[in-house]
């Protein structure tokens, strides 16, 4: 669950500011992937854990709303995983996540979920559970032959040099690609040089999403530049997750690489200029009727 409160900056370490307003909106970098793909056209399915507070119940009934399959995302003692988010005038935003319930999603309670993983076309991965089960997820999605896609999100530093393999596309932004990478991505150059490092890893192929820059494609034989769709931003929050759904959906349903990171840029450019996490995201209505301003 995303508690949200926006004020007029960021605040500095050690200050208190007086915020504008409090929110709470469902979240988590999982179910706003499966959020947007659902909208977005596709057939979802989600696996996951939730907490046995208030939250995990408002949690999986927003899945239910959108027509998500649930019966992989089980209730565990404690907490629902949060996040505590603030956003400035600015639509930047700073967040801290709180793992909770999200912790509990082992390797082992992958095993029971297996026939969800068998009926996917695509599979898209993060780093909000445990390492472990990313990694199985990951392997076992090799295993299957289905389309994996890993967004590295959080990241702090470079992933299991045996996720590689693993991954067809593998999707950071500018501050996962330089964790990953270990080189500072603060220009389309320097996302390139990041981008080559980390196919040279032995990722299949490399989105990273630069924001307001647009995306940087690169799959070994060279880059490609997408420039994003202009639009007034309101609030960032679950931009890169949209994109990663959007794409996904879009893959999932036949488009072509190019159309699929076109597709998803449009969405999240639609998904900035409005407020909070899964209530930003767009549907396919919306997208197909996008005209640039």
């Amino acid at each position: 669950m995303d508690l949200v409160t926006r004020a007029s900056r960021l605040p500095r370490a050690g200050e208190t500011l007086i915020g504008q307003t409090f929110t709470t909106v469902p979240g988590g970098k999982g179910a706003n992937q499966a959020v947007a793909a659902a909208r977005l056209g596709a057939e979802v399915a989600m696996v996951g854990r939730v907490g046995t507070d208030a939250y995990g119940t408002q949690l999986r009934d927003a899945l239910r709303v959108e027509g998500i399959d649930c019966q992989a995302v089980a209730t565990v003692e404690g907490s629902s995983g949060v996040a505590l988010i603030v956003v400035d005038d600015s639509s930047q935003n700073a967040i801290v996540i709180v793992a909770g319930s999200n912790g509990e999603l082992t390797p082992q309670s992958l095993h029971a979920a297996d026939a969800v993983l068998q009926s996917a076309d695509v599979i898209i991965c993060q780093l909000e559970v445990p390492m472990e089960t990313v990694g199985h997820a990951l392997k076992r999605g090799r295993e299957l032959g289905k389309m994996v896609i890993l967004n590295p999100a959080p990241a702090s530093g470079p992933l299991p040099g045996d996720w590689y393999a693993s991954i067809d596309y593998l999707i950071p932004n500018e501050s996962e690609a330089t964790a990953l990478s270990g080189v500072t991505v603060d220009s389309l150059d320097s996302a390139k040089v990041a981008a080559t490092h980390l196919i040279k890893a032995g990722a299949g192929k490399v989105i990273i999403t630069l924001g307001a820059q647009g995306a940087l494609f690169a799959d070994g034989t060279g880059f490609e530049h997408l420039v994003a769709p202009k639009v007034k931003a309101v609030d960032t929050t679950a931009a890169g997750d949209t994109f990663v759904g959007g794409f996904a959906a879009a893959l999932a349903n036949g488009k072509s690489e190019a159309e699929a990171i076109r597709f998803g840029q449009v969405a999240a450019a639609l998904s900035v200029t409005r407020a909070g996490a899964q209530p930003s995201i767009p549907t396919l209505h919306d997208v197909q009727g996008f005209v640039p301003s």
